[in-house]
């Protein structure tokens, strides 16, 4: 499962796809917007962008990266778009393989080259009414 979506995200049906039988390690990381930003700032929400098709095409680099890397391992990643209040799952990313180092690995790998390279920009909203585009290497157009 490799997704961009508006609809909230279900981390149970996300590690589910996974589940094969053969995997002794599933391990999942969900990216929860916070209360705080980096600076300390009071956050409201945060709202999302992507180019879809090039972000889609993005997670299925990282998820093939991901199996050169560590074997025979899966990886979902899912990524909500539109705004998002506080306490809400912003990006899932999944991982099964039939040793759990394999799996911790691969998840780690791809959701850090998830925030490096996917072309989705976050907007932080706060609490005083302003907003900031946080950038990572695709910038915001």
């Amino acid at each position: 499962m490799l997704k961009v979506t508006r609809d909230p995200i279900d981390p149970r049906a996300l590690e589910g796809v996974l589940q094969d039988g053969e995997s002794g390690g599933v391990v999942t990381f969900l990216g929860v917007v916070r209360a705080r930003a980096g600076d300390g700032r009071p956050v409201d929400g945060l709202e999302y962008e992507a180019f879809e098709p090039m972000a889609l095409a993005e997670f299925e680099r990282i998820a093939q990266e991901a199996r050169e890397r560590f074997g025979d391992v899966r990886v979902a990643i899912v990524h909500r778009t539109g705004e998002l209040r506080i306490g809400e799952v912003a990006v899932a990313v999944a991982a099964a393989a039939v040793h759990r180092k394999a799996a911790f690995d691969a998840c780690a790998y791809a959701i850090d080259e998830v925030k490096r390279r996917a072309p989705i920009w976050k907007k932080e909203r706060y609490a005083d009414g302003s907003g900031e585009w946080k950038t990572n290497e695709t910038l915001h157009p």
